[in-house]
């Protein structure tokens, strides 16, 4: 496996991760679970048809960051309760990284993980990946006001809550269009998964630990 940098980040201090199908592997398909929830509580609380539902969830995810987001703006849903049942998923199946683990705890300054999902959402899931421990905060979309990425005030409320300059920061994230505002900020930026166009992130990979352990 080849691993290219083209980066700097010997001046990296601060390190980003998005939690989702970021530090776990896209095939655990824990969002499959997250979106059936999802889609079940559009149906019940909007009263839509499936079909509906779905084109709803769509067209808010593109819109306005997340399906909660649009919720919140154009039917005033309480954030909370939605969070709470849209994460309540089975993760049993998520095996332990302690390869990532190592990679993580090895690179200089602080690390924390930056996830659209609740707090608790990746509460359980660093817990899962035996990745207690490694990071030094974990921040949810409410600690964002719900404000989702990739939204500017989005970042800039949690950056300013970890304490996190984005000069001498670097952002991983599976979502392109997270990576906008980081890379205007001047962050490293990094897309985690397959290879795509995606001009706000210079560096891609499949293999965050492998990438990771080759920083240091």
């Amino acid at each position: 496996m080849t691993i290219t940098i083209s980066q700097d980040f010997s001046g990296v201090t601060a390190w980003v991760f998005d939690l989702d199908n970021t530090l776990y592997p896209p095939q655990a398909r824990l969002f499959d679970q997250i979106e059936h929830l999802m889609h079940r509580y559009v149906m019940r609380e909007l009263n839509l048809s499936e079909s509906d539902a779905s084109h709803l969830r769509k067209r808010y995810w593109m819109e306005h960051g997340t399906t909660l987001n649009g919720l919140m703006q154009n039917h005033g849903i309480h954030p909370d309760p939605f969070l709470e049942e849209v994460h309540d998923i089975d993760l049993t199946h998520l095996t332990e990284d302690e390869r990532l683990g190592a990679a993580i705890s090895a690179l200089p300054g602080r690390k924390i993980v930056y996830t659209n999902g609740s707090r608790k959402h990746g509460e359980r899931v660093t817990a899962a990946r035996g990745l207690n421990g490694v990071f030094d905060a974990i921040f949810g979309i409410e600690d964002a006001d719900y404000i989702p990425k990739p939204q500017a005030d989005a970042f800039a409320k949690v950056f300013a809550k970890a304490a996190i300059a984005p000069i001498g920061a670097a952002m991983f994230e599976d979502d392109a269009r997270n990576l906008k505002v980081p890379y205007e900020w001047g962050m490293k930026t990094v897309l985690v998964g397959p290879a795509e166009d995606a001009p706000y992130a210079p560096d891609q990979t499949e293999h965050l630990a492998a990438f990771l352990e080759a920083l240091t």
